[in-house]
């Protein structure tokens, strides 16, 4: 491991140890910190703040590619990463050095002066301090975790606002019940600021609109103030001003299709151009969302056997619909006994991620997700087994594709290892 590798991940060993719980939302801690600071967070790029459950991370890296197929300079704040750390924060186009964010966390923790701070806090106050010291045409900043009481939340102006889809997740932190979850993720509404929806249930659309109406935030819903769809091998977006005949974007899927209806209203709000608009959805990249593997250990065993390998880091209901769908259609173009290789953290919904592949899937191989507090295989295994499909388990993810190739198909399979984002890490980082 390089010098600078080593001390970072030991200084983020070191940050997750100032907070008892790894996540306690509220402002305080963080302004408190940033005070201190000098107040980073309220001189930054113009931003667009972005939160929801599911399609925040595609919806940002749509815009980031409009934006600098613009030749605009871009910081992007996401999690959690794939591989490095270091991805959550990019600078003017370039995830952040080892170095540099070693720096500004130590500044951090200074100012902290061993005070409880937890471990997104701190994280989120070291890449305010570094986007407002380095210059940047605008700042792409994804919501952590809800919305009202995330760290994120202590900025006050942002350019524009985007709402993606609003779903279950994190029932630990945020709870059952929808019309709160909507609420929560609503409070990065601000007053007099344009705010853009992805579509949404009925409920959930009518939370939104109360919450904005109190803000005084103008809000518009997809399929009414804009709308994004597929035609003739092409995406159609129309709003109140204009038409725009673009191609599809580079993410595969339906779901892809509304993700970059809502990265072209904001890019609209932002003035962005039709060029630059069209030319970012062909180049849009974001790993482990339907990625097709080509390179790597698991691929080689894959194509040795002749059969795909897909990666998807989606690990909820809702994200499990949008993958079953874009694997619906692969299968509908080409059609392939599909295998999944599944991990999945301990306080997800595995039940409800696995019904959406119900009538498509008839095989899943479960496995560890080391490092990371997942279910057990065999539980997993069992929870397939429940909804019809055969199960199987495996301690590495080398020998579960190939055991999914060494079972006995009618033509060679299609492999989708899924589940977890930290899986799909796990995957990338496989030489």
């Amino acid at each position: 491991m390089h010098k600078d590798s080593a001390a970072l991940k030991a200084l983020l060993d070191d940050i997750e140890k100032l907070h008892p719980k790894k996540i306690d939302l509220g402002l305080d801690r963080i302004e408190r910190v940033l005070n201190k600071l000098g107040t980073p967070q309220h001189n930054l790029p113009p931003t667009v703040h972005i939160a929801g459950t599911n399609g925040k991370g595609s919806t940002i890296a749509f815009l980031r590619a409009m934006a600098e197929a613009q030749g605009l300079k871009v910081h992007v704040y996401t999690s959690p990463h794939l591989v490095s750390f270091t991805e959550r924060i990019v600078l003017s186009g370039s995830p952040i050095k080892e170095s540099v964010l070693i720096e500004t966390l130590n500044r951090v923790l200074e100012a902290n002066d061993g005070t409880q701070l937890s471990f997104f806090e701190a994280t989120t106050a070291a890449a305010f301090l570094a986007f407002s010291e380095h210059a940047a045409d605008i700042l792409l900043l994804e919501v952590g975790l809800g919305g009202l009481y995330d760290a994120t939340n202590v900025i006050d102006r942002p350019a524009v606002v985007g709402i993606a889809p609003i779903d279950y997740d994190h029932a630990e932190f945020l709870g059952r019940d929808i019309a709160q979850i909507a609420r929560e993720k609503a409070g990065i509404l601000k007053r007099h600021t344009p705010a853009y929806s992805a579509p949404q249930s009925e409920l959930v659309r009518a939370v939104l609109e109360s919450e904005a109406e109190k803000t005084r935030c103008t809000l518009a819903f997809a399929n009414e103030g804009f709308r994004a769809y597929a035609q003739q091998g092409r995406l159609v977006f129309e709003d109140g001003d204009e038409l725009l005949d673009l191609p599809l974007p580079a993410l595969r899927g339906a779901h892809q299709i509304q993700n970059a209806g809502l990265a072209i209203a904001l890019a609209k709000s932002l003035q962005l151009d039709r060029r630059a608009i069209a030319k970012g959805l062909e180049q849009t990249q974001w790993p482990a969302r339907l990625q097709s593997l080509t390179d790597g250990k698991l691929a080689r065993i894959a194509q040795k056997a002749g059969a795909e390998l897909w990666l998807d880091g989606g690990h909820n209901p809702h994200a499990g619909l949008a993958l079953a769908s874009g694997l619906a259609e692969l299968d509908a173009k080409s059609p392939r006994p599909l295998i999944m290789i599944a991990g999945m953290l301990a306080n997800k919904d595995a039940p409800g991620f696995l019904d959406a592949f119900d009538g498509l899937a008839k095989t899943l191989i479960a496995v560890p997700i080391p490092g990371h507090a997942g279910l057990l295989p065999e539980t997993l295994a069992d929870i397939a087994k429940g909804r019809g499909m055969n199960s199987f388990t495996n301690d590495t993810l080398e020998a579960a594709v190939q055991r999914a190739c060494e079972l006995k198909t009618k033509t060679p399979p299609r492999i989708l290892i899924c589940g977890s984002l930290y899986l799909a890490g796990q995957v990338l980082s496989l030489d």
